[in-house]
């Protein structure tokens, strides 16, 4: 029954998609991969080392010296930990641990075994530790199933966000394998390079857009404590989740399932303590022919925000193993973008509105926008949005980022802000919640002070652009009362990664703490600076031994290092 469905699925998408596709370049045709290049001129400072990563990583550093960007190369080995370099001076309350999660290693064995997207990259987790005015610092590959079965077979064998295991000329019985994989969850892939959250009881997971790529791992040592097993029978049929899971209160985490088979998406939420997500509520696609992509999404006090927008899921992308119009989805404007919301505590929709065509894949915050009697009028939904265009997808193809010749490719992003009414009105709104030249028209990887999540907000933190660029390469402090921004920038050959603002203890204000940012620069080194939260004043910089690749999201852990 299943595979019917998605076989059906995968026809109208087909016929959908046909007459859009002209309007735009595929984004997933094969190009040479640049050779190994691993930064060499740096020598490693006395630490804890342990094992090289693959023999082919270490011979290409011996060869080969920093030539491009750290951000877009693979690490050097896959595990250091020592004492790190401190330049300026660290704010003594700074008490905790920093995590970030993220691509590790895009090549396993030769350059067959290459993959060639930014999202793809087999993850890697970095900790930068604080106390005392000093610092400590670690990387450490995630031994995840995909991970060590790439290492053992030379080549990755799992579909990732970009690549497909190469099916061409295959007989009939592969083909058919391929599709029980996928019904059976073994064709997913468990690369949990997206996110690390902790979970308000202690664990900490790491986690991607498949269900099965949820990893608990040990925080301070960063090693891999193994899958984090659901005892629900969610997994069975739901086996998509969204790439970043919230955890309200310190405790309880909520996430979003698409539903390929019944076009739509079930709103969860689990316990601290408890490995069961419970099922509060589901929302039904009013477009189609399946889920638009669901990376993130929003929550409030009271509700939770569900987008809809016309990036799909493409059903025959997934039962062929074969490239859609933008690498897992199609894009069809013409089925429309939707914003749901859903109350928390009944799991009633009580507000689906139409809204302009939008491309985000990233949201910031949102809120309740009260009446005069303080109930609820409207949710107020922020997100990182390109203008909704696609194209930023291909943009983070590697031979795309690793090449001089787009200097200046980087797409057009702003800070969208949606406005959602709670008065059964058909239609949403949305515009830009300030001028996106000031910030170089470019915006996302964003965070605020936690303890406005879900809440009317002020300031944002996020990675902006300095023009020309072809990828953000700039930090920016939003101010959205004020409509203004404050630039933090280096050379223009640095990468900086999500800027996480920690808050002072005890603070009173928004933005009294700092933000913390991993940069990774064009001569193979790397550091990670701490910006003053107000000011957006350089106030320190810890040495990193060699430049790490570049980083998607973390986390603040107080208190033990």
């Amino acid at each position: 029954m299943l595979l019917s469905i998605l076989q059906r699925q995968s026809a109208t998408q087909r016929n959908k998609g046909a007459s859009m596709a002209a309007g735009y370049l595929p984004t997933l045709s094969a190009a040479p991969m640049p050779p190994l290049l691993f930064s060499s001129q740096h020598t490693r400072p006395a630490g804890r080392s342990v094992k090289t990563a693959a023999s082919s990583a270490s011979e290409a550093s011996s060869r080969c010296r920093a030539t491009k960007l750290s951000a877009w190369t693979s690490v050097r080995q896959e595990r250091w930990e020592g004492d790190l370099a401190v330049e300026g001076h660290l704010p003594l309350w700074l008490n905790g641990t920093y995590l970030r999660n993220g691509p590790g290693v895009w090549e396993v064995g030769d350059t067959s075994g290459a993959l060639d997207h930014l999202f793809d990259g087999y993850a890697m987790l970095a900790r930068v530790s604080f106390r005392g005015g000093r610092a400590t610092g670690a990387h450490r590959q995630l031994e995840s199933e995909a991970y060590k079965a790439a290492k053992e077979r030379g080549r990755p064998l799992l579909r990732e966000f970009g690549h497909c295991p190469n099916n061409n000329n295959k007989p009939l019985l592969d083909q058919v394998c391929n599709i029980a994989g996928l019904i059976s969850g073994g064709a997913l892939t468990d690369n949990a390079n997206v996110a690390v959250v902790p979970l308000g009881d202690g664990r900490v997971m790491c986690v991607t857009e498949t269900t099965k790529g949820s990893i608990l791992i040990n925080p301070y040592t960063l090693g891999t404590i193994g899958r984090f097993r659901y005892t629900d029978m969610l997994g069975a049929v739901n086996m998509l989740q969204s790439g970043h899971p919230v955890v309200t209160g310190g405790s309880e985490l909520w996430t979003l399932l698409p539903d390929l088979v019944r076009p739509g998406y079930l709103v969860v939420r689990m316990a601290a303590g408890s490995n069961e997500r419970k099922v509060v509520g589901r929302v039904c696609c009013r477009g189609g022919p399946a889920p638009g992509w669901v990376h993130s999404f929003a929550v409030t006090e009271n509700y939770v925000v569900v987008p809809e927008m016309p990036l799909r899921y493409s059903a025959s992308s997934m039962l062929w193993s074969e490239p859609a119009q933008f690498y897992l989805f199609d894009w069809l404007p013409a089925s429309g973008s939707f914003m749901h919301v859903v109350r928390k505590s009944t799991g009633k929709t009580v507000a689906s509105v139409e809204v302009p065509p939008f491309m985000a894949i990233h949201f910031i915050n949102a809120y309740e926008e009260k009446r005069e009697d303080g109930q609820p009028a409207a949710v107020i939904v922020d997100c990182c949005e390109y203008y909704a265009d696609p194209a930023i997808l291909g943009t983070l193809a590697l031979q795309r980022l690793r090449s001089p010749r787009n200097s200046d490719a980087f797409p057009d992003g702003r800070v969208g802000r949606f406005r959602i009414p709670l008065d059964g009105s058909r239609f949403g709104e949305l515009e830009s919640a300030m001028d996106p030249d000031e910030h170089g028209r470019g915006m996302d990887m964003c965070s605020i002070n936690p303890s406005y999540l879900g809440k009317e907000y002020r300031y944002a933190y996020g990675c902006s652009a300095r023009r020309p660029c072809n990828f953000l390469n700039a930090l920016t402090k939003i101010d959205l009362v004020e409509k203004t921004v404050k630039n933090w920038h280096d050379d223009d050959g640095v990468a900086p990664s999500e800027p996480l603002f920690v808050a002072r203890p005890g603070e009173t204000n928004e933005d009294d703490g700092v933000v913390i940012s991993i940069v990774s620069d064009v001569h193979g080194g790397g550091y990670v600076v701490l910006l003053d939260g107000k000011t957006f004043e350089e106030i320190a910089r810890v040495r990193l031994p060699y430049g790490l690749p570049y980083g998607f999201h973390g986390c603040w852990i107080p208190g033990k290092i």
